[in-house]
């Protein structure tokens, strides 16, 4: 196997990663790129994926899997997380998918998106000694990993993320006065539910909201993953976002340099997240990991090989 092709379909955007193995084992990225097609928009209310959101995504994980193919790639794996775990028509987009590009979706249970996003971190970064917790953040859910060094301790997955907390708290434009406290209370409730705690070494975070964030502190109008990696987003970073997204209307965010137009809408629970899990665990910055789970999948697919 020289190429792989991986699909990752979240409920906020579609991640499409092709790489290729080196000589020295190192994978080398290809393509590594993202469509905000927003699988999950309405999910929460309705339990199904919309026919809109349905078509739409369905759409783009063919044109990824035609570009995979013109690509090379030797094999392409399609994965779905929490909104085709959750809808309740998941089984429809499966069969609208295969039947546009022959493509087979994977639904994947929440503690093996926890597994593919710790593996993804051990292909990019030193493991440092002593308790590491890795987070991924996305529209909605949050898996969290807990390691020691090397070993992985703990994993699992909250149901909690960006798009849900949006359409419950800021459905206004600009956001209502006292929104951001009551969504960020909830958020503490839930993380605290499910056992969120602890007192790390080290805190990786992974998932749009945290490169996206990061690409704000950056004030990086193109993006670039050298600066990106291993960069921090301190608690101070975290709280002066917020103050600035919380006042601005959406077209506004839009204008901000480093944020993707279309994640203007979700970017403000994204960075009340990230807010309560540095706050919870007691630290002061978390580390920008702009590997996710098609990264850690496609280090497994070489690793088999």
């Amino acid at each position: 196997m020289k190429r792989v092709a991986v699909i990752d379909i979240g409920s906020n955007s579609i991640k499409f990663f092709v790489g290729e193995q080196g000589t020295d084992s190192t994978i080398q990225t290809i393509v590594d790129k993202n469509d905000i097609a927003r699988l999950g928009e309405g999910l929460s209310e309705t339990g199904r994926i919309s026919d809109e959101a349905l078509e739409r995504n369905a759409q783009s994980v063919a044109a990824f899997a035609a570009e995979a193919k013109e690509l090379g790639a030797d094999i392409i794996v399609c994965v779905g997380t929490m909104a085709l775990r959750s809808a309740a028509n998941s089984a429809d987009f499966v069969a609208r998918v295969k039947g546009l590009c022959g493509i087979e979706v994977q639904i994947i249970p929440g503690e093996e998106e926890a597994r593919l996003s710790y593996l993804a971190i051990l292909s990019g970064m030193p493991v440092p000694d002593g308790d590491l917790v890795i987070f991924d953040t996305g529209g909605g859910s949050t898996e969290f990993i807990f390691g020691h060094g090397t070993e992985l301790v703990n994993r699992f997955s909250v149901n909690l993320g960006a798009i849900r907390i949006t359409e419950k708290f800021f459905a206004d434009d600009p956001v209502k006065p006292g929104s951001t406290e009551a969504a960020m209370q909830e958020i503490d409730r839930e993380f605290a539910q499910a056992g969120v705690n602890g007192r790390p070494v080290k805190v990786v975070g992974m998932g749009g909201a945290v490169t996206s964030m990061g690409a704000v502190k950056h004030k990086m109008v193109k993006y670039d993953p050298d600066v990106m990696r291993g960069s921090a987003l301190t608690k101070a970073d975290i709280a002066e976002q917020i103050a600035a997204y919380r006042e601005k209307t959406i077209a506004q965010r839009r204008e901000m340099p480093g944020l993707q137009p279309k994640r203007a809408d979700v970017i403000l629970a994204g960075a009340c997240i990230l807010w309560d899990i540095v706050d919870r665990l007691g630290v002061d910055q978390l580390i920008i990991s702009d590997r996710g789970l098609r990264h850690g999948l496609a280090f497994e697919l070489f690793h088999k090989a």
